[in-house]
């Protein structure tokens, strides 16, 4: 059984030396994990706090078994929002006017969150295995949070015809992560290693916000959240999906981000991601998640020791793993042969 040692993904994201190249995944289905083990778990996942216990123990053995250092795991702050569901679910948002963000209960969701998930990490503190910690906690960005009570179009359309709305949601959002952080590192920082969230700021060309908007809105609010976790001492790894080159600098000088993780070959592969700033921040990912889904085990194998023979050249401060993640469909045969490439090349 591998020995994981979760200082070295700490070194990676710390943009320091490790002792071999870790390995990292933003998430990994358990029906993926259920393919590889044989082992069913997923029905227990919802269960009382035995089944919990016994859900992460078959999941965060995953990850050892794997040769990960340490374990994925977050509880999505959405889940907790009354009228949520635009983002994943493709509802209709609950907030359209002025009279709807005063009525909207932002300072109870803390409670809520905490009510519902708190067991969660209390059955992963349980179950975790010797050596190895926990990366995320409370799931979700700012952005995330406010796109899945709104929605996106209409967030366009509050923009320009509800400002103070639009402006406000930011402010309201912002100050619900920042009293849902500052509690979960009081009650759970213990068995977390490096905070996370994640919220997708861009798509293939460009910011799914006006630059302007992300630098006066969500910049100053990240900074917020970020600081609460660095007043802990946990480094804070960002996760964005999409074309965000134009505000990369302000989230490394601004907001203080350690590491950025997810890349897709179409925008930058990943030696242009550390070749801008791998310097300044650990770098996260690599592989294009499009390599699980359409290359033959082969050629994805092939592909996988490219990435590594890139990271390695960078000789410190990288991590590497999908640049976005293991979902459902992803063929479970594919990830393996990733997997055992890059164990076999890192020698352990």
């Amino acid at each position: 059984m591998f020995q994981p040692e979760y200082q070295n993904f700490v070194n990676a994201v710390r943009n320091k030396p490790t002792r071999y190249l870790p390995l990292y995944e933003h998430s990994i289905d358990p029906s993926v994990m259920e393919t590889i083990t044989g082992e069913p778990f997923r029905h227990l996942e919802n269960g009382d706090d035995a089944d919990k216990e016994a859900f992460l123990r078959h999941y965060t053995r995953f990850f050892q078994t794997m040769g990960y250092d340490t374990v994925s795991f977050e509880r999505l702050v959405v889940n907790s929002m009354p009228g949520n569901g635009c983002l994943y679910a493709h509802n209709v948002g609950c907030i359209h006017t002025l009279e709807d963000f005063e009525r909207y209960p932002w300072g109870k969701i803390p409670d809520w969150f905490f009510a519902k998930e708190s067991a969660y990490y209390r059955a992963l503190r349980s179950s975790m295995p010797d050596g190895m910690l926990a990366v995320g906690g409370p799931g979700n960005g700012l952005f995330e949070c406010i796109q899945d009570i709104v929605g996106l179009e209409a967030l366009c359309f509050l923009r320009v015809d509800e400002p103070e709305v639009y402006e406000g949601l930011f402010r309201a959002a912002g100050d619900m992560l920042c009293a849902i952080w500052t509690r979960f590192l009081a009650e759970f920082g213990d068995i977390y290693c490096v905070c996370r969230f994640g919220d997708d700021l861009g798509f293939q060309s460009s910011t799914l916000l006006p630059v302007d908007d992300i630098r006066r809105l969500l910049i100053p609010q990240y900074k917020r959240i970020v600081e609460i976790i660095h007043s802990h001492g946990k480094p804070f790894l960002l996760h964005s999906c999409g074309n965000i080159f134009r505000v990369m600098d302000d989230l490394i000088d601004t907001v203080g981000v350690d590491a950025k993780h997810s890349n897709e070959d179409a925008i930058a592969p990943f030696a242009e991601w550390i070749s801008r700033y791998g310097d300044r921040i650990g770098n996260i990912g690599g592989l294009d998640a499009s390599i699980y889904c359409k290359e033959s085990p082969a050629d994805a194998a092939a592909y996988a020791s490219d990435v590594y023979r890139v990271c390695e050249a960078k000789g410190y401060g990288a991590a590497i793993g999908s640049g976005n993640s293991i979902p459902d469909y992803v063929r479970p045969d594919k990830y393996l042969q990733v997997v055992q490439t890059i164990r076999r090349l890192r020698g352990c």
